[in-house]
C-alpha cells in the first residue's frame, strides 16, 4: 500500500473513533477532544486529497451512531461476445463497471439490478457475489470516503441502450480492449479478476 493510502487509512480511523467518540461522550471535556480529532481527521485527508477542507467536511454526514465503511455496488454483466460491460463517467470522463453507492431500502442484489437500468437502460437478473474488495487493498487512487466495494455477477437479459443524465456512454469490450478507467470506481485489475469468473464459472469469490 503507498504512503498516501496508508496516510488516508489512518485519518478514517481518527474520523471513525471521534465520530463514534461524540455519540458516546458524557462531558464536555471528552467532546472537545473528540472535535478536535475530527477536525484533524478533515485536514489530513484535504491535504493528501488535495480539496479544500470545506469541501472534505460536507463529505462526511454527522454521525449518531457507531462509524461503519461506505457500500459501493458493481454489476458484472458479460454478453455472448464475452465482452464486459462498462460506462464513461460524466463526473471524470473514464470508464467503470455500472454501479455505485448502495441505497437505504435496496438489497445489495436490487442495487445491482437498478444502477444497471438507471445507467444503460438494459435489464439483468443478479447471479452471485463474485468478489468483496475493501478499497483501501486495491489499487484504486487516495478517496475521502473509507468503502467496501461489492462486485455481484450478473445474466443479461435484454433491453436497450438508453441515455443517463450521469454517463456519456456505455458499451460492451472485450478483455484486451478496455478503454481508459474511471480508477475511482473500476481498475483494470478488478476487470481482469471478472474475466476469471467469466471464464471460470466454479471460482470461489474472492473477499479481502
Amino acid at each position: 500500500m503507498d504512503i498516501e493510502k496508508q496516510i488516508l487509512t489512518i485519518a478514517s480511523r481518527i474520523r471513525a473513533l471521534s465520530q463514534t467518540g461524540l455519540v458516546y461522550a458524557t462531558d464536555e471535556y471528552n467532546t472537545e477532544r473528540y472535535e478536535e480529532l475530527l477536525n484533524l481527521s478533515n485536514r489530513i485527508t484535504a491535504l493528501v486529497t488535495d480539496n479544500d477542507i470545506s469541501s472534505i467536511e460536507s463529505c462526511y454526514r454527522i454521525e449518531t451512531d457507531y462509524v461503519t465503511p461506505k457500500v459501493d455496488i458493481r454489476a458484472v454483466v458479460f454478453n455472448d461476445q464475452n465482452e464486459i460491460l462498462l460506462v464513461q463517467e460524466r463526473a471524470d470522463g473514464g470508464w467503470a463497471i455500472p454501479g455505485g453507492w448502495a441505497d437505504v431500502g435496496y438489497s445489495p442484489t436490487e442495487i445491482a439490478v437498478k444502477e444497471v437500468k438507471e445507467e444503460t437502460g438494459l435489464d439483468v437478473h443478479p447471479i452471485r457475489v463474485v468478489a468483496i474488495h475493501d478499497k483501501r487493498c486495491q489499487p484504486h487512487p487516495p478517496a475521502p470516503h473509507y468503502a467496501y466495494k461489492i462486485f455481484i455477477l450478473c445474466e443479461l437479459l435484454g433491453g436497450e441502450f438508453a441515455p443517463a443524465f450521469d454517463i456519456l456512454d456505455k458499451g460492451f469490450f472485450k478483455q484486451n480492449e478496455i478503454p481508459p478507467l474511471s480508477e475511482e470506481r473500476t481498475v483494470q485489475s478488478q476487470i481482469d479478476l471478472m474475466y476469471e469468473f467469466k471464464n471460470n464459472p466454479d471460482k470461489q469469490a474472492v473477499i479481502d
